[in-house]
């Protein structure tokens, strides 16, 4: 238990484990009185130099008094912290609050001096780095706005640490030391370099799980079967190129070797083994995972890959146990792929690592794939493996990592890898929950502006997996899916839509557009293409029929034709076998496509094939994923050796599940694994071309093309669907737009109406005229409206506002109820008020309930919903659609992240499928688009000005041939939900 020092508690909310430079992980946490041996056990390990540089004279030991000073704070005008790896310190930085004249003060003062000591054994690692962060983030929350520090000049080193971190800073040089001065707000380039260094880090944290130089699997018994051992033949069965160690705490003292395993030394624990360890695949009992981890953390192995299920998977129990595990792994400075977990691979030919439960290595290619479920983990795999049934082709991924429990290594971390990691092109991720969705869209947008990002997720209609704690959203699972798109992700429903998607974008470019060309050997095939195309939104020309009787010839140039005609962006070919058409047959047609294709480049092309196994296996006759590679690396991917292709048959039966041998609990293997490559021949793989083996890359012809293959039009017309759209967002995403800056705007009459308001209480509704006030500040005119508690105060109401005016009933249960007529409209006279009044009330209650107000009409228009919301998980999101049914009943909304652009305001009000009611749909008058999207952008300013403004509703927004007229609006403040996109960099709390 920490004690505090002085006047204040002990801040835990202080403390916070973070990824460093190298792939490490370190304890950040406030320095207490119970830390003295600490500080002077680290201080003794710091060389003379670094003494020097932070003393500015020799300083061999610390007194009593340093020791007293450095470990005793109030947490407020004096503040220590210390990174520590393991329990012991390896870095501290402190602050001192000063004044003007440079002394020790309190508050009001604002400004503090700092300072930062590292370990010379850990400098170079970006310790200082987080820790600048950290105690910047401190200050701040103790009312400190600037830094001071004094740096001598030949300590370049931490003069770095101070220029590199993006914020606003004086420099000065006196006496012969560097005088550093910078405010602590953050900037757009101190954000910048924080999300930069985060990409660095946590990226190198994946790749030192994903291409280690050593693995031990802990748990592998003496003979075949059971998970541990299955591990271990995976490992040595797929040509692991590192070192490979076998570690069973049963073993007898005298064994070397495992029984079959020849060539892999086997150890009782990993201290035992006498070299280093990167990482360690634990498949142990849960009663002995601790103990492993901790002669893992104690050996120094960097990360783990932990199959053990038992943990948050298996109840509130578990979940603790899960907490407990990932403490103490990252107390030692390791990252936890699990519990739970399938495993990871790595086809590259420098490392083919097979850490998992899959029985067979993949194909080597260009497509990541990450999957929280190991079920559909392996069914992934075998759909992207097999060349017949599904997507057919030969395809293949550069990493997969099966995640489990994602308790420490999330999606996120991979997608840090993935962004630019040079072996993969596309992306596919199968999703159960997003642990921190604000985030995992910053980087999916990132990841999207450079390679395709494809998502399915499961779970949308309910709660996630027991084993995933992750943060509860109030926003509907459409509204999340909208904001991803927003993003860049191309999210699809299903697996088969996922490998269908990912295949076409990982073989082919990009369509500049949606006109679609469609020709074949089929006329029906062709009208169902057509068909699909124009429900998915594409344009499709009329299709070509070939005939039954074309020839390869005939679509080579009627492919070739088709690709050269500028009216055309895609092109779909559908093909049928021909009666009595030898086995030859595939492999011309496949050859003239291919050639044609290769002829043109820049174009996509899809085949429909029915029942041509031999079509499809012919187009994709590589064995990777990648589109053709330009003439500088070409020679390079060609020479890459893909190995050979993995046995089928040679895991013990039940291997892939927990056995009774070792007993393990772990994640049960799905019964069915990916289909076996051709069972190898006496000379060792299978020939190229043979069934089940792609002819290597070298044998193909320079002008080789690789053209994915469906079974039924739906699927390929779906997935070109996805590409169009994705590329239309890579095009919208060079030029986003801007957020307009509108003079009229007075933010702070509006800062001060939400801070007046919000002393009244922590979370509350404006009233009417509040809420008036507030959206005026911001240029949103409410129409006025005037209650009327009676028949006469309707009609004097009337005669202020001027007629002709609307009755209308407010209260929360009845408003828009339009099917229950508490609206009457152009009342002309008094005489009308009254009777309108008179049947009001007698039809759905008394004055009191109905709460009927008169409000002046407004110009005829479509009615509309503006809505804004602060999500805590998601962010601030803005909604927008037609008011009424379209938005109610059919759920037809578009959404977007605020801030709002001017071009993503265009979009949104074009993305609703009622959208054509704006623009004149069947003669009617377009009404003032360009006046709603000023609101948009006017509200989006409003929330993201205001954090503490939660919730915005303006329903309904008349838009009229000229200008909006807004009818009702409601306004909730609350106190900001917390952002951890602009703290310091943190993982998960734990």
């Amino acid at each position: 238990m920490q004690i505090s020092s002085d006047r204040h508690e002990y801040p835990a909310h202080w403390e916070a484990d973070v990824v460093l430079r190298d792939g490490g992980t370190a304890r950040i946490r406030p320095i207490t009185v119970d830390d003295a041996e600490r500080l002077v056990s680290f201080y003794e390990q710091v060389s003379d130099e670094s003494k020097y540089y932070r003393f500015f004279a020799p300083y061999p030991r610390l007194s009593a008094k340093d020791v007293h000073r450095f470990t005793h704070h109030d947490f407020v005008d004096r503040v220590g912290l210390a990174a520590t790896v393991g329990g012991e310190f390896i870095a501290t930085v402190r602050y001192d609050r000063i004044g003007p004249d440079g002394t020790p003060a309190s508050a009001p003062a604002d400004e503090a001096e700092v300072a930062f000591l590292v370990q010379d054994a850990h400098q170079g690692r970006g310790i200082a780095s987080a820790l600048l962060e950290h105690i910047a983030a401190v200050a701040r929350e103790r009312g400190i706005r600037r830094f001071a520090a004094e740096v001598l000049p030949a300590n370049s080193k931490m003069i770095k640490v101070f220029t590199d971190a993006g914020y606003t800073q004086k420099r000065s040089f006196e006496d012969g030391v560097v005088r550093l001065e910078f405010g602590l707000e953050p900037t757009d380039r101190s954000l910048a370099v924080q999300q930069a260094r985060e990409q660095r880090a946590e990226a190198r944290s994946v790749q030192r799980l994903l291409a280690p130089g050593s693995v031990a699997v802990i748990g592998a018994g003496r003979a075949p079967g059971g998970v541990g051992r299955g591990l271990l033949d995976n490992i040595r069965d797929a040509g692991y190129t590192g070192r490979l160690y076998a570690v069973n705490k049963a073993l007898p003292p005298e064994c070397e070797e495992l029984d079959g395993v020849a060539g892999v030394p086997a150890h009782r624990s990993v201290r035992d083994i006498d070299g280093p360890v990167d990482l360690a695949v634990v498949a142990v009992p849960p009663g002995q995972v601790s103990e492993v981890v901790a002669e893992c953390g104690e050996h120094g192995v960097q990360g783990l890959v932990v199959v053990t299920a038992g943990y948050a998977d298996a109840g509130p129990d578990g979940r603790e146990r899960q907490r407990a595990l990932v403490r103490q792994a990252r107390s030692y400075g390791m990252r936890i792929i699990g519990p739970n977990a399938f495993g990871v691979i790595n086809t590259s030919s420098d490392v083919r690592l097979n850490a998992s439960l899959a029985p067979q290595m993949p194909r080597p290619g260009r497509i990541g794939l990450f999957a929280q479920s190991g079920a559909i983990g392996i069914a992934l795999l075998s759909r992207l493996h097999r060349r017949g049934g599904g997507v057919t082709g030969v395809t293949g991924v550069s990493t997969f990592v099966s995640s489990g429990n994602r308790a420490d290594v999330s999606g996120n971390d991979v997608l840090q890898y993935w962004y630019d990691d040079p072996d993969t092109d596309v992306v596919l991720m199968y999703l159960e929950s997003i642990g921190n969705p604000r985030k995992f869209t910053r980087l999916a947008r990132r990841t999207a502006a450079a390679k395709p990002l494809v998502v399915v997720q499961g779970a949308r209609h309910g709660s996630g997996p027991r084993g995933h704690a992750v943060p509860a959203t109030r926003m509907p699972h459409a509204t999340v899916s909208a904001l991803l798109r927003q993003a860049g992700v191309i999210r699809v429903d299903t697996i088969t839509e996922l490998v269908d998607a990912g295949l076409l974008l990982a073989r082919q470019p990009l369509p500049s557009g949606p006109r679609v060309a469609i020709l074949g050997n089929s006329e029906s095939l062709g009208l169902l293409t057509y068909d699909a195309c124009l429900a998915e939104g594409l344009r499709p020309h009329p299709p070509l029929d070939l005939t039954t009787g074309a020839s390869a010839a005939d679509f080579h140039t009627a492919l070739s034709r088709a690709l050269a005609d500028d009216t055309c962006d895609a092109v779909v070919v559908t093909a049928i076998p021909a009666l009595g058409e030898p086995p030859t047959g595939d492999a011309a047609l496949a050859g003239a496509l291919r050639s044609a294709a290769a002829a043109t480049p820049s174009k996509p092309v899809l085949v429909v094939h029915v029942e041509l196994g031999g079509l499809a296996e012919a187009l994709s006759a590589a064995a990777g994923t990648a589109p053709q590679p330009a003439p500088a690396t070409e020679d390079r991917l060609r020479a890459r050796d893909p190995g050979p292709a993995p046995s089928a048959g040679q895991r013990p039966a039940g291997s892939g599940t927990p056995s009774a041998a070792d007993g393990t609990a772990a994640p049960a293997a799905p019964a069915t694994a990916p289909a076996p490559v051709a069972p190898r021949g006496p000379a060792g793989p299978p020939a190229p071309g043979s069934p089940g083996q792609a002819a290597p890359p070298a044998s193909l012809p320079d002008d080789a093309h690789l053209i994915p293959a469906y079974p039924a039009s739906e699927r390929a017309v779906r997935a070109l669907a996805h590409s169009v759209a994705y590329a239309q967002w890579r095009r919208d995403a060079a030029d986003p737009g801007k957020v307009p800056a509108y003079e009229d705007i007075d933010e702070r009459s509006a800062a001060a109406l939400v801070d007046a308001q919000l002393t009244r209480g922590e979370s509350l509704t404006l009233g009417p005229e509040e809420t008036c006030a507030l959206l005026g500040a911001y240029g949103i005119h409410v129409h006025r409206a005037l209650p009327a508690p009676t028949a006469d105060a309707a009609v004097d109401a009337a005669r202020a506002l001027g007629r002709p005016v609307a009755l209308k009933v407010t209260a929360p249960h009845l408003r828009h109820r339009a099917d229950l007529g508490g609206v009457r409209l152009d009342i002309a006279d008094e005489e009308q008020l009254r009777r309108a009044y008179a049947e009001l009330t007698r039809q759905l209650g008394t004055p009191g309930e109905l709460r009927l107000v008169v409000q002046r009409m407004a110009p005829r228009g479509v009615d509309t919903i503006v809505r804004a919301v602060i999500d805590p998980a998601a962010g601030a999101a803005l909604s927008f659609g037609l008011a009424g049914p379209p938005s109610q009943l059919l759920g037809d909304m578009a959404h977007r992240l605020i801030p709002v652009t001017d071009q993503e305001a265009n979009s949104m009000v074009r993305s609703i499928r009622t959208a054509p009611l704006l623009f004149g749909w069947r003669g009617s008058t377009p009404v003032d688009t360009p006046a709603l999207e000023e609101l948009l952008l006017r509200v989006s300013r409003l929330v993201d000005d205001h954090p503490e403004v939660v919730e915005v509703g303006l329903e309904p927004v008349v838009v009229a041939t000229r200008g909006v007229s807004v009818l009702g609006a409601s306004v909730r403040l609350a106190p900001p939900p917390a952002r951890d996109d602009l703290g310091p960099r943190t993982l998960p709390a734990y």
